[in-house]
């Protein structure tokens, strides 16, 4: 972020940009390089706006594109005054800052005032979330007033003596400033403004508007510096609002080390509550939005969904076994599976960072309809010993374990094989299955394991409990009579 530079100045950072990354640039687009070698930059951008700079670039080989992130960082960060975010764009975040930024928004009245509030906050939260351990800052649009402004205050009592509005003042300095639109008129068909200007040479420095002509109503002509004190200060180079409160928002990015809900308590407990605690300002309020607002939200909706799936699961083994309790053996299986996909998850950030996003949690209601595949197969093979062929149920459910083991192997080792590959072989775009991956295989290898060490048992102890063994009619036996003694 760039605020207060001239088209000149910009120029000059983005050819230094340029410079400090030369060394990086490929020759052409087949210029991969080895892994030995540092990454090669394909293409550099340099966007520069009023307020905001843009720098992005992309790498020849995608893998590699992270390892452009320090190689930036170093090049822009070097300017004095310049703060923002560098990053790797998530495909499923809004905004440079990813999913992995908070935004605490300090809104109020008074301009001056919550930026005074804005800086003690930005101290304190980098005292608990350094940039040394990768944590970046944006504040927007910026902790200081770096903009030049001129500021017109009317005398009221002036104005009366000269019979001039404030309105009417406004609309003199705008003639002879920007224009004033008067109408709009139609000519050959087609709308235009019209505007009063005044002439443009009138005044040639900033501080010559004090000498514009104001028309009395009387037909005097007096400057404008009799009717209005001028005031040359700095101002803001914008003005957000948040419910109709002007607004300056730091923004937070973590650092690969910290979660997100970690950050989120130790910004309310380091920051939020020790300033109100010591007092805000009057109409000041703080307060945490964007990505942290969401997370509660997001979580709140997972956990109807995790509801949802699993009383449809329920439900529709209700319906094929025309039982409600032997669906509820099966449900067994889930805890088993979700435990196992967060030791998968586990195992994989050993090796790589993997947060627990959207996407990886949609793996933990995929494993829902996954895992108790294997339960179904045994409770359904049991039931159908016992009704078909008259079996007991010790032994129907060791039958039923015999003769659905290998399905049960077969099933869970094609589908683990088969994700493997996503999530020991990643390319480009692997944030899209990488965490999926490591929770449906994580927890379809523990589910397959710990399936037929559970759900016999537990059979077999409901079956005892809720079977009703059949009465054995009574049997009387006849004697014959004994022949008569002859």
């Amino acid at each position: 972020q760039l605020g207060g530079y001239t088209r000149k100045n910009k120029r000059e950072i983005a050819e230094d940009i340029e410079n400090a990354t030369r060394s990086f640039w490929a020759k052409n687009k087949d210029d991969i390089g080895s892994r030995d070698e540092p990454v090669k930059i394909e293409r550099l951008w340099f966007v520069a706006r009023s307020t905001t700079t843009i720098i992005a670039a992309s790498a020849t080989d995608p893998t590699r594109a992270a390892e452009l992130i320090p190689i930036l960082r170093r090049s822009v960060f070097r300017e004095p005054g310049t703060f923002g975010f560098v990053a790797q764009t998530s495909l499923f975040g809004r905004g440079f800052g990813g999913t992995r930024t908070i935004d605490l928004d300090i809104s109020g009245p008074d301009l001056e005032t919550i930026i005074a509030v804005a800086r003690q906050a930005n101290t304190l939260a980098r005292d608990i979330l350094p940039t040394a351990e990768g944590n970046q800052y944006r504040p927007q649009p910026g902790l200081e007033l770096g903009a030049p402004e001129l500021r017109i205050h009317p005398d009221r009592i002036r104005l009366a003596d000269n019979g001039v509005t404030a309105s009417d003042l406004a609309m003199d300095i705008d003639a002879f400033n920007s224009g004033l639109r008067v109408a709009e008129i139609t000519m050959g068909g087609t709308k235009i403004d019209l505007t009063l200007s005044g002439p443009s040479s009138y005044v040639g420095a900033t501080q010559g508007i004090g000498q514009l002509p104001v028309v009395t109503r009387d037909g005097m002509i007096v400057p404008v510096s009799s009717l209005a004190d001028i005031e040359i200060t700095n101002g803001p180079s914008e003005i957000r609002r948040l419910k109709q409160q002007r607004t300056i928002t730091l923004q937070i990015g973590l650092g690969e080390g910290v979660a997100l809900e970690t950050g989120i308590e130790m910004l309310r407990d380091s920051v939020i509550a020790p300033m109100e605690a010591a007092g805000l300002p009057e109409g000041v309020r703080m307060e945490l939005s964007g990505t942290a607002d969401k997370l509660a939200l997001t979580w709140d909706a997972m956990v109807v969904n995790l509801m949802v799936a699993l009383a449809i699961v329920y439900l529709v083994m209700a319906v094929l076994f025309e039982s409600f309790i032997h669906p509820l053996i099966v449900m067994v299986s889930v805890p088993v599976a979700a435990a196992g996909g967060v030791l998968g998850l586990v195992v994989l950030n050993l090796f790589h960072n993997q947060p627990l996003d959207m996407l990886t949690l949609l793996g933990f209601v995929i494993l829902i309809g996954i895992v108790v595949n294997n339960a179904i197969l045994i409770v359904h093979q049991t039931l159908h010993h016992m009704r078909e062929d008259g079996m007991a149920p010790p032994q129907a459910i060791e039958e039923a374990t015999s003769n659905r083991i290998r399905p049960i192997f077969m099933s869970t080792l094609t589908s683990v094989f088969g994700m493997l590959p996503l999530v020991l072989f990643p390319g480009a775009g692997s944030e899209l299955y990488r965490g999926l991956g490591s929770v449906v295989v994580g927890g379809l290898m523990l589910s397959a394991v710990l399936t037929l060490t559970l759900v016999p048992p537990l059979l077999g102890l409901v079956l005892r409990l809720t079977q009703v063994l059949p009465q054995v009619p009574e049997v009387t036996v006849e004697q014959p009579p004994r022949a008569a003694a002859e």
